[in-house]
């Protein structure tokens, strides 16, 4: 299965899920490849967002205090550089700050940028993994490289039972590539 397949097949499986609900811009409307990756998931689990990057971040938070696991779609690193205030102050330090009173699960996707066949400039081919990762100690990044692991990592990101968000790093050139 290709690397796309893999990604389509694990949205299909997370949006089976009961407490599932997907955020995002361009979860409902076209504008980004991580648009075809959820045609296959139902309308009325999908939330549409405006270029609200910070916002978007708080109410993926509030939706897990709430009994939902949130996959939260940011389509590129550099998108969510505009959430970084909720993502470390907030996200990452909840359980500390609420002595982990909820089950903070939380799936957030965001893709280092396609290169090919057009580089559509720098600020939306950033990889900004290994600077947030020390930032952040209470959240996992998983960088999908390898088309293997897609689905495996993205259902660990959903039964994981030890309070950590997981951020998914997905590659934009590989979706038509591997």
């Amino acid at each position: 299965m290709k690397y796309f397949d893999q990604i389509k097949k694990s949205m299909t499986f997370l949006s089976k899920k009961k407490d599932t609900i997907f955020l995002g811009q361009a979860v409902n409307y076209p504008g980004t490849a991580m648009f075809n990756t959820l045609l296959d998931v139902a309308k009325n689990k999908k939330i549409e967002f405006p270029v609200a990057e910070e916002m978007q971040m708080g109410i993926t938070l509030g939706m897990s205090m709430n009994g939902y696991v949130p996959i939260s779609i940011y389509p590129r690193w550099n998108f969510m550089l505009l959430a970084t205030n909720q993502l470390i102050n907030h996200l990452d330090k909840f359980n500390l700050m609420t002595k982990k009173k909820f089950n903070q699960k939380i799936i957030i996707r965001t893709a280092v940028g396609s290169e090919r066949p057009l580089h559509p400039s720098h600020q939306h081919v950033g990889d900004f993994t290994k600077e947030f990762s020390s930032m952040c100690k209470n959240i996992e990044f998983i960088k999908l490289k390898k088309t293997s692991s897609i689905f495996q990592s993205y259902k660990k990101a959903y039964e994981r039972k030890d309070n950590k968000i997981t951020i998914l790093i997905e590659f934009g050139d590989y979706y038509n590539e591997k």
